[in-house]
Formats: C-alpha cells, sequence, structure tokens
C-alpha cells in the first residue's frame, strides 16, 4: 500500500510534524509529555538554527529544533537516525551553545536558565542494547558521589525508539501514544481512534503527503532518499562485517586445527629422539612455540 503519512524519521518528516510555526502546538504537546510536570511549558519560541561559536575557528552547530519556553528555559531537539561516534559528546557540546548565549555584559551574577537536551533515536545505545531493551527513557543530570542531583538546571533525555514495542492497546499515558506515533506513523493508513484528540489529529493531518506542495512533496522525496541511502550503507557495513567476522572465524579455526597436528607430529619426533632443531624443520615450527608447549 502507499504511503499516506510522512516518515518522522527523516529530516523533512521531523522538523514538518514538530518544528514548523504552524506545528508549535505539537511540539509543546510532545516536550511537556516528556518533561516533569514542575518544568511544563506553556507557550515557546522557535530560535535560530545555526549557532556560531565564539571564533571563527570553533566548529558551530546545526540543530534540528531550539526553541525557549516562555519562561525562559531552552530546548534543543534532535533526531537522530543512527548511532554515531562520539554522539553524547555532540550532544553535550551542542548544550553549551544556550549557555553561553546566556551570558550578559555588565553586571551579572552567572544565573542561568534551564537547558533540556532531548534526542530522538531510532537506535540503542551500545551499552543498554542487551540489558536495557525494555528501556525508553534515559534522563541524565549532574550528580555527585552520593547519587543526589548537583545541578538541575541541565537535562539530557535520550528516547530509545527501538525500545518502545507497545501497541495501540498498551497506551497508557500521552507520551506512549507520542512515541507511538513517531515509531509507527510511516506505516499507517489512518488514524487511529485513540488519536482523535485536536493535536493529534492536527499532527496527523500536518504529516499528510496529500497536503505537501509539490516543492514539500520533493523535499520530502530527498529527505527520504538520504534516509534510505543511508540505510543501505549502514546495512551493506554490517554485512560485510559480520562475513569478514566468519573468514576470520574460520581462518582461525584451520589455522588452530593445523598448529594442533603439528604439535603432535613434534611430540611424536622428540619421544623419537629428534633434536629441538631437527623438529623445527620437520614441523616449520618455531623455538618459541615449541617451548609454549613444552616440546
Amino acid at each position: 500500500m502507499a504511503n499516506v503519512f510522512v516518515n518522522p524519521f527523516t529530516d523533512f518528516g521531523f522538523k514538518k510534524i514538530f518544528g514548523e510555526e504552524a506545528s508549535k502546538p505539537h511540539l509543546i504537546d510532545f516536550l511537556n509529555a516528556i518533561l516533569p510536570s514542575k518544568a511544563q511549558i506553556a507557550d515557546l519560541n522557535f530560535k535560530n538554527l545555526e549557532q556560531l561559536p565564539a571564533s571563527e575557528d570553533r566548529r558551530k552547530a546545526v540543530y534540528d529544533i531550539y526553541c525557549q519556553g516562555v519562561s525562559g528555559e531552552y530546548f534543543i531537539v534532535e533526531l537522530q537516525k543512527a548511532r554515531q561516534n562520539y554522539f553524547k559528546d555532540r550532544t553535550i557540546y551542542y548544550s553549551t551553545f544556550p549557555i553561553q548565549d546566556q551570558a550578559k555584559q555588565g553586571e551579572w551574577d552567572y544565573q542561568l536558565q534551564a537547558v533540556y537536551c532531548i534526542g530522538v533515536l531510532n537506535f540503542r545505545f551500545a551499552e543498554t542494547a542487551k540489558l536495557e531493551k525494555h528501556k525508553v527513557i534515559h534522563t541524565i543530570k549532574l550528580k555527585n558521589q552520593q547519587n543526589q542531583v548537583f545541578y538541575d538546571k541541565l537535562s539530557f533525555i535520550y528516547l530509545e525508539m527501538p525500545n518502545f514495542n507497545k501497541s495501540l492497546e498498551e497506551l497508557e499515558t500521552r507520551l506512549d501514544k507520542w512515541l507511538y506515533f513517531i515509531k509507527n506513523l510511516g506505516d499507517l493508513q489512518s488514524i487511529p481512534e485513540l488519536f482523535k484528540d485536536k493535536v493529534f489529529t492536527t499532527a496527523f493531518e500536518t504529516a499528510k503527503l496529500a497536503n505537501l506542495d509539490p516543492t514539500s512533496r520533493e523535499q520530502y522525496q530527498q529527505s527520504l532518499k538520504v534516509l534510505r541511502d543511508n540505510y543501505s550503507v549502514m546495512k551493506t557495513a554490517i554485512d560485510d562485517a559480520v562475513q569478514e567476522a566468519r573468514e576470520v572465524a574460520l581462518a582461525e579455526g584451520e589455522a588452530r586445527g593445523e598448529l594442533k597436528a603439528k604439535l603432535e607430529v613434534a611430540r611424536n619426533l622428540k619421544a623419537a629422539g629428534l633434536s629441538k632443531e631437527q623438529i623445527q624443520i620437520a614441523t616449520g615450527l618455531s623455538a618459541g612455540i615449541l617451548e609454549q608447549y613444552g616440546i
């Protein structure tokens, strides 16, 4: 069947649903579903996605979504489609820009507004892939050695989407609904009855392919192609690595078998009274190997 809605794991789809002025109610509702009750936001303003460093020789940051709540707090929302080296380092680096932006000229007491970095991940962290396949939300704060929060104005919240496997019937919370929406939108053919409130209805309408103008449709197709190409490259790399591992294992197995046979011959030659030098010449084994195995 033809797709009805955009794939939210494309750059275009994610920003269409959450990163445009018309999509602000979706983003606010999504963020409030993630944030604790004391940090709920009433409204927000989108900010410039490109953040320039203090000097030209430093690397800039380009966010998927960057906004500020009316109470002053900052939000960075990133979609990460595949595992990446130093991804955690990158999010921490990104968090420094809204912190530095708060510096004021003249008299300033260094009081900062809260910064939230939220990552929607279409992969599992390597360290949790085997141990915590059920865990979707990871909330990280600065803590001391007693596991007490040392600083509560910097939060990193990661959503491991592969770990979210609830069916429609199992959805309980508002966040459950958003996670289901993000993970399954590209495969849905219609709006489930459970999602018939105003925010989700408009989110589905925003994501409907039939509602895109020709330019937006072309942009989406390009974004979808990038997603598919990246997946193909990743899949090929994984397949090649698996095949190489198999070949290495087979080669190592053959080498171990050959070594075992030569050692048996060496032991028989030693029992027959041949010298070490003669055994080396006959078997091709080094003096070190013979000594290692007591021959």
